[in-house]
């Protein structure tokens, strides 16, 4: 434990590279918005210190999937990664390169172990895809891989951190990626930690039963607005799922839902126009509304209400990653209480043996504890004051030892605070922007459905207007 108490943002460059950049005075026509934007401390004195800061722009896309080494077993697909930017740590303003989706795993496995306190958004699975049938060399599953990983980069665009990185600008850049990904784990930016695996998992066992004594009432509400964000977006999950499977289910052959039974009823009424000769002509067009109705229904499933749910389960990935960040500042926090704790008993322990030695009437009265401890050490003859001497002597080395560790501790605990408290700011720009763009989206298609369902409607009117009835 008292390894990982090194300083966790020695591997984080908060100022960007002056050296090897280029002129970032670019056209005024910047793009604006979070992420976009290039706010400094000095062109917004409304800005608190926990308040987003950027030093420019970085729009990113991913687009044209190829599928590399076709006819083999090692076939894999490739995506084309660009962008377009202002930032000075690039070394051109429009990189591009190719990557497939191993590179984006190296990508954000990394970004996470360097940059412990940001919220490193995640990768969508690598199996699941709901609503993609066919392989994965399919032009539905590689078009909704695409979409994922174009969401991942820009959400990596938005961070006014993470948009700076050395790997990040590399991911972009490099023409020897496969170089650069093995330097980089040789040489990782940030100091090793000495512990082994099994210091991990009883740290990681040990707080996964513990709780922080002196809770902070900012984090608590933090960690309430996570809460209350994710039991909204899972109901809402649940709710359009429930939508789409009575809309349409999504398979190939038509089943039990509201577009089969719109394909359904127009057949019916096609099967009615035959009987009824007089109005054969009107009942068929009418049928095929119908049949134009159930395949805008199917439509709108595919376009709309699919790539909703893809994104909002997105967002769900997305704020457990702002969650484990809460926890991680937590496990900060423990780790210091731990220390500090661990060094108040022993400076008791000390000041007890001083109390025995100095022979102060009631000395030994310090608890049930210490008297069995006493007797103990009289019955292995080390109760004497030689031994207790030298017992102070290791207990001071210990205390000394543990003064420093709980020094550091606490000044980890409260810069990785801080950073939580800024990276807070950034998670919520983000998080506004993506439901603005995944509501609006949801918003644009239902307008779109409708208005293609009014004119359907309009147009069968005035042939049904122009059926005689005989009274």
């Amino acid at each position: 434990m008292l390894g990982d108490e090194d300083d966790v943002f020695d591997s984080v460059t908060w100022e960007s590279p002056a050296a090897q950049g280029y002129d970032a005075s670019g056209p005024s026509s910047a793009p604006l918005g979070p992420g976009f934007r290039q706010s400094t401390s000095e062109s917004d004195p409304g800005q608190g210190p926990n308040d987003p800061k950027w030093e420019g722009y970085l729009i990113t896309a991913v687009k044209d999937p190829v599928k590399e080494l076709a006819e083999t077993k090692d076939a894999y697909v490739s995506y084309l990664v660009t962008a377009k930017t202002n930032l000075r740590i690039f070394s051109m303003p429009n990189p591009s390169s190719r990557r497939r989706f191993t590179d984006f795993v190296f990508l954000r496995e990394h970004l996470a172990k360097n940059f412990p306190a940001c919220v490193v958004p995640p990768l969508p699975d690598k199996h699941r895809m709901e609503y993609v049938t066919g392989d994965r060399f399919s032009p539905e599953f590689m078009e909704r891989r695409r979409l994922d990983l174009d969401r991942f980069l820009q959400r990596l665009s938005r961070h006014p951190t993470l948009q700076r990185s050395t790997l990040l600008r590399a991911f972009f850049e490099s023409t020897e990626w496969h170089v650069h990904m093995h330097q980089h784990v040789a040489h990782p930016p940030g100091p090793e930690s000495s512990n082994g695996v099994i210091d991990s998992l009883s740290d990681t066992l040990l707080n996964a039963f513990s709780r922080v004594r002196k809770p902070d009432e900012r984090f608590l509400a933090m960690r309430e607005g996570v809460d209350k964000f994710e039991d909204g977006v899972v109901l809402t999950e649940r709710l359009w799922n429930r939508v789409r499977n009575r809309t349409n289910d999504g398979g190939a052959t038509l089943g039990e839902d509201l577009t089969g039974d719109y394909h359904d009823l127009a057949i019916a009424v096609q099967g009615l126009g035959f009987l009824e000769s007089g109005i054969t002509d009107p009942l068929n067009h009418f049928s095929n509304t119908l049949l134009e109705f159930s395949a805008l229904l199917r439509h709108l499933t595919q376009s709309t209400t699919d790539p909703y749910l893809v994104h909002l389960h997105s967002m769900l990935q997305y704020s457990h990653a702002n969650r484990a960040v809460l926890k991680l500042r937590d496990q900060k926090q423990m780790d210091f209480e731990d220390l500090s704790e661990y060094l108040s008993n022993l400076t008791s322990e000390r000041d007890r043996l001083a109390a025995v030695i100095s022979g102060r009437a009631g000395s030994t009265g310090l608890g049930l504890g210490s008297y069995l401890k006493d007797k103990v050490d009289a019955l292995r003859g080390a109760d004497d004051d030689r031994s207790r001497v030298e017992k102070m002597r290791k207990l001071d080395g210990k205390i000394k030892e543990l003064q420093d560790a709980v020094s550091v501790a606490h000044d980890t605990s409260d810069a990785f605070s801080e950073e939580t408290l800024r990276e807070q700011k950034v998670f919520q720009c983000a998080k506004e922007a993506e439901m603005k763009e995944m509501l609006g989206n949801l918003a644009d298609g239902q307008i779109e459905f409708y208005k293609a369902a009014m004119e359907e409607w309009e147009r069968i009117i005035p042939v049904i207007q122009r059926i005689r009835v005989d009274v």
